[in-house]
Order: structure tokens, then sequence, then C-alpha cells
């Protein structure tokens, strides 16, 4: 008699679970998300539960009786990968590293694996996208000693853990969890099912031999990481490796540590020869500036601890069609929206018919509000074709009544736009931070900023 397999539907954004395939998830409300798995019978689940050993439950203990470790971590050899984990890598973590195709993932792990081996650490590079013979070939255009790096090529996860055990590798690399599958789960590789019963697996295998296991993981349409959510949850530490797939720069990016600060920002350069770090992103991000140009100005963004100089160009022009047109890039058009609306309403500028075009240099996405009046100097530059300062610094958030608000961080941000030769800085007029070499010029509201602005 054949048996009858069940199926479950779940969404690969959320893992909400649905009886039948529909559309829209109903959890997350994301588009042809659903996908069907297969599911155990009971009796069959049953069964696999009575053959697995029976462990005895831990004792409980006093928080004061359980002894301190101490953290230690690895080097990597890679400056900024470094300073993104915050400090090195902790044994016995599991780092998952998310980014789009082509981004530079292996070739980040691969030089790590390398750089990792010369320091005397046991690693095992895991692939299922590659065979051993293509990651060869891309080994020998890189600058690292690669020849002694060990790899497998290997989808089943028992495997990959039993290999990792007999070698006794202090460092395993996932490459990539949406390949590996584990004979727990009858579902297809890359199934919410999958990825998620892998990522546990993978974790009690890093707690219990202290096995320092990193993962690269796919990314959706929308950015985030394929599979359900609970996947990020389970990780010690999540990286996002972004940039534009034009530019040389690639930007990592944590947010999630549980062993370091978050939204710390990495950025690495892009050659021939693999990623190599850039220990002066603001330098970088700067070169190309056109002093004197209208419609550009310049702020200070902080990156968990690290004060980043990033220039924002915007380009306002009458409108050539019935309804504007405004388009972001590198800024959230929400908040583009926002401040044209203040602009318009608090201020004598009008920008109602007129398209408008903001993106920030180098591929780097703003997500805080200290750089609303950068923003706003940038399109009041470009409509009164008038540049802003040439050592001019913008910082500040922009409130809808038009206020100037003071915001955090500022003298870290001082200090660095002091070392970059910026000596005159446009923010709140409430601001009482004092930094030798900077003037801070204080705005109570948005309009001054045409004041502002060169002749």
């Amino acid at each position: 008699m054949t048996r009858k397999v069940r199926s479950v539907y779940c969404c690969a954004e959320c893992g909400h679970q649905h009886p039948k395939w529909v559309g829209r998830c109903d959890g997350c409300g994301a588009w042809n998300s659903v996908t069907e798995e297969p599911v155990a019978p009971p009796e069959e689940t049953h069964r696999r539960r009575s053959l697995a050993p029976s462990l005895p439950s831990a004792a409980p203990r006093r928080l004061v009786d359980v002894e301190t470790p101490t953290l230690t971590r690895w080097d990597t050899g890679l400056e900024e990968f470094d300073f993104v984990l915050g400090g090195g890598i902790v044994p016995g973590s599991l780092i998952l590293i998310g980014g789009e195709p082509g981004i530079g993932k292996s070739t980040l792990l691969l030089q790590a694996a390398a750089r990792l081996h010369g320091r005397g650490r046991t690693v095992l590079y895991a692939s299922g996208e590659e065979s051993p013979e293509q990651l060869q070939l891309r080994a020998a255009r890189l600058e690292e000693e690669t020849a002694d790096v060990h790899v497998i090529g290997e989808t089943r996860l028992e495997a990959v853990c039993h290999s990792a055990a007999a070698l006794e590798a202090q460092v395993l690399i996932i490459d990539s969890i949406q390949t590996v599958y584990t004979d727990a789960l009858e579902s297809a590789p890359g199934s919410v099912g999958q990825v998620r019963e892998s990522a546990a697996t993978l974790m009690r295998f890093a707690k219990d031999s202290g096995t320092a296991v990193l993962v690269v993981g796919h990314v959706t349409k929308g950015g985030g990481i394929a599979g359900p959510k609970t996947l990020e949850h389970i990780v010690d530490t999540v990286l996002y490796f972004e940039g534009e797939p034009a530019l040389d720069y690639r930007l990592l990016r944590a947010t999630k540590n549980r062993f370091g600060s978050v939204d710390e920002l990495g950025v690495f350069a892009m050659t021939d020869h693999g990623l190599h770090p850039v220990p002066n992103p603001s330098a970088i991000f700067l070169a190309a500036r056109a002093v004197g140009s209208p419609g550009s100005a310049v702020t200070a963004l902080m990156e968990g601890t690290r004060p980043v100089l990033v220039e924002v160009q915007a380009l306002a022009a009458p409108s050539g069609y019935g309804t504007p047109q405004r388009v972001a890039t590198g800024l959230d058009p929400r908040r583009l929206a926002v401040l044209l609306a203040v602009l318009e309403r608090r201020t004598t500028s009008p920008f109602a018919d007129k398209d408008v075009f903001v993106q920030v240099s180098a591929g780097v996405r703003v997500t805080e509000p200290a750089a609303d009046l950068a923003v706003a100097a940038a399109l009041l530059s470009s409509l009164h074709n008038r540049p802003t300062p040439a050592d001019g610094l913008f910082v500040g958030e922009v409130g809808l009544g038009g206020e100037v608000r003071p915001i955090g961080g500022l003298d870290r941000r001082l200090a660095e736009a002091a070392r970059l030769g910026f000596h005159k800085v446009f923010g709140s007029g409430r601001t009482a931070t004092r930094i030798p070499g900077v003037e801070l010029v204080g705005l109570d509201h948005v309009d001054r900023v045409v004041q502002n602005l060169a002749a």
C-alpha cells in the first residue's frame, strides 16, 4: 500500500504555514513566497524520536556558580572583517553572512580561510555550490596561501559535520546554507524546514565542539536573508555584504552580534586579486567629490562606533510631466518625501513642480536622521544653483516644523571632520560640543541653510 505523503505550504520569508497554496502569505504579506514541503507522518516522527539516544538533562545551577569563561578571539588577518566582528572570530560561534549573488561572499571567506590557516587554525571549507576544482580556480587568482586549506564538495549536513569532527577543524565554512540538507527532514534543500533545521544543527555542533562556523546565506528580492526570520535569531552574528556591482567597493555591515556592537561598517576594495580592506573609508567616499558644484553636501554618519563622511548629491529640475518624479538612491524614499514637504511648507523654496533626484555616494545606505540637514542643504543648493561651503559639513535632524534638532555622537563626527579638513560644521544651535579647529555654526531652522550657501 502506497503511503500518502502529507504536505504543508510554508512561506520562505517568515515561515508561516498554510493549509493550501496561496499567492500572498497571510503572515507577512509577501507575494509568491509560499512553497510546498512534505511532512513526515506521525508514526514516522515517533519512530525517529524513539531511535534518538536519550541524554540526561542538565542540572540547574545558580548563575553565581557558573564560571566566567575567558573570551578569546581569532584574528582573521582582514582588519575590516575583524572590526565588524568586534575584534575577531569567537570560538564556538555561528556567523551568518548574507549578500546578493556575485557580491564577494565566497571570495571573502576563502581569503579569511587562508589567513586563518596561516595563523595555525585548521579550516574546512564545505561548498555545495562549487566543486573543489572550481574552488581551486578561485584560489589561484587570490594573493593568498590557500594550498593547505581543506575543502570538501558536499551538501549532506551530517557528512560535513562528520568530516569537520574527524579533521578536528577549528573553523568550518558552509557555502551556502541553502544548498545543504539534513537527513532528519524529507524536504528539498533550500526549503524553510531544511534551512531552519540545518542552522539549528550547525549551532549545536558549534557549541558542542567549539568550532567556529561561518555560513553563507542568499538574500531575497527584498534584501533579507532567504529563509524564515528564525534563521537570524538562531545564529550569533549576522553580517550583510552590500555594494553596487558596478562599483569597486563592498560594505560589510553587522546587524546582529552577540559578542560585539551592531551596525559596524567595514569597507573593502574589490580587485583582480580579491578583497582588500580600506582603513580610511571617509577619504574613499569623498575622493570623487567635485568641490564647488551645486547640489552637493557632506554629512557624517555613525556606523556603529565609526564616524564615516559621505557625500549627498541632489538635483532639482523643472518637471516635464504632469506628476513630478521623486527618485532616491541610498535614502529611504519616504524620508525624502517628508523633507520635501517640510521645505515646501516651512521655507520659501518651491519643490512642488520640480523633479527631484537624490543619491548617496559610493553605494552607502543612509538610515539615521542625522543626514536630514545634508539632504535639505543639497536640495536647496541645487534649487538655487549655489554650492555649499567647500569645507562645510551638515549634520542634524530636521523636524516637521522645520527645526534643526541635535544628534548623538557629535564629538566623534566633529573629530573625523577636522581630520579630513572640514572646519565648518552646520548643525543645531542647541549643541554645546566643541572641537579645536572646527567652527560649529548653529542653525535653529532649516530656512537658514540658504543664507549659508556660497554666492
